[in-house]
């Protein structure tokens, strides 16, 4: 059994249709709604590090007080970032995946493809109707 870990918020679409996809290879993720239950500030700086990114690179702007804080000053520090990340999560932005193969931000929802461990068992198109994988388990050319 295949261990994945995803950061969801059920009121995005990318979130959904990444939660879909991990479903589509035959595992069932823990889901973790990170509005309601967000990652320790350790544990939100390990995945940002697996990663490869930068706390400015998982920062949300649209609907969130991103503005209104002034986190576009780039003269903020990782920490700083990281701080305004745990006072206000909707800040965090998502779907953020765990898994054996990596961290990853899946945005578009198809990067997530990248690091799961075991193929797709099917066809799947997006809610918006997109196919990103074929009936044979493949991203389309």
């Amino acid at each position: 059994m295949t261990d994945i870990v995803i950061y969801h918020n059920p009121a995005c679409g990318t979130s959904r249709n990444t939660l879909a996809l991990i479903r589509n290879s035959g595992i069932e993720p823990h889901v973790i709604e990170y509005l309601k239950c967000p990652p320790t500030r350790a544990l939100l700086a390990e995945m940002i590090e697996r990663a490869g990114m930068r706390p400015r690179d998982l920062l949300r702007e649209k609907g969130t007080p991103y503005a209104d804080l002034g986190l576009g000053d780039e003269a903020l520090s990782d920490d700083a970032l990281l701080d305004a990340m745990m006072d206000h999560p909707v800040l965090i932005n998502r779907p953020l995946v765990v898994t054996p193969l990596g961290v990853k931000l899946c945005r578009p929802s198809e990067a997530v493809l990248d690091i799961l461990p075991d193929p797709q068992l099917g066809a799947f198109a997006k809610e918006d109707g997109e196919v990103v994988v074929d009936a044979s388990g493949r991203r389309p050319a």
